[in-house]
């Protein structure tokens, strides 16, 4: 393991919603209430955030922010899951975040990112382009309103996988498919190796099974990502977290909120 480096981990608590299974993988039946949780990566040459999740403001009006998506999707944001509150709460200020890791550009990964105007950004190439123009049948995904106020941030657009600092402790993986630039992070701890999944999956059952999401944006791409992603997590000996299901996060997140 690596003695120098990312130092800790921690899962920050964020808004719940309830859908269909089907909607998340395809095939898959019932519901599912599912978590949006953002990470926090302590570093020598910086502190790490990896998404955000929704918008702040909904933690005081879903409604206002979403419409009636907040009710059809039952959908569960308190002002101490905001990003910056939990920031907070662990005893660091929103100024403390040096580059803040975007794992793709929809909505539930991108409502924190103006909290952090400071930072420097890292996103897989295409994806903004995407997010700023998307088929309308994408629409839906993405909200302008929390991507229009980072347009004069510093952005780096990256192309494939992405060290951060060089030392191979935090790297940004390029996992193409649900979106043109969707990425996972690998974060090496001085104690295990982490792989967040972002929504190269969302389920369990979509790495057991190598599946995508019904509304992928390029199908086959995705499956190629997912089988990459699980080839990773076994060439890694790696901890993969699926950072949407919802028995991964009561196991791994809910519990134990640092890692190192």
């Amino acid at each position: 393991m690596m003695s120098a480096g990312a130092t800790k981990l921690w899962s920050l608590d964020g808004a719940t919603a309830t859908v269909e299974r089907g909607m998340l993988v395809t095939g898959a039946t019932g519901t599912v209430t599912f978590p949006m949780p953002a990470f926090l990566i302590e570093h020598p040459r910086g502190l790490v955030l990896f998404d955000s999740g929704i918008a702040s403001d909904a933690a005081d009006d879903p409604q206002a922010v979403f419409g009636e998506f907040a009710d059809a999707a039952g959908l569960s944001f308190s002002r101490d899951q905001r990003v910056d509150s939990q920031i907070r709460a662990l005893g660091y200020r929103t100024e403390d975040v040096t580059d803040v890791l975007v794992s793709h550009s929809h909505f539930d990964h991108t409502g924190g990112l103006h909290l952090f105007p400071h930072a420097r950004f890292h996103i897989g190439s295409g994806d903004l382009d995407y997010a700023r123009a998307p088929k309308p049948e994408a629409a839906i995904f993405y909200r302008a309103a929390d991507l229009e106020p980072t347009r004069d941030y510093t952005w780096n657009e990256v192309t494939g996988d992405f060290d951060l600092f060089g030392d191979g402790t935090i790297t940004l993986l390029h996992m193409p498919g649900h979106t043109p630039g969707n990425s996972s992070l690998l974060v090496r701890l001085p104690n295990r190796n982490i792989l967040l999944t972002g929504d190269t999956v969302h389920l369990r059952s979509a790495l057991t099974d190598e599946l995508p999401m019904p509304t992928d944006h390029d199908l086959d791409t995705a499956v190629q990502s997912v089988r990459r992603l699980k080839q990773l997590g076994a060439e890694l000996d790696a901890l993969t977290w699926i950072t949407h299901d919802p028995e991964d996060w009561a196991e791994l997140g809910s519990e134990t909120r640092c890692y190192d």
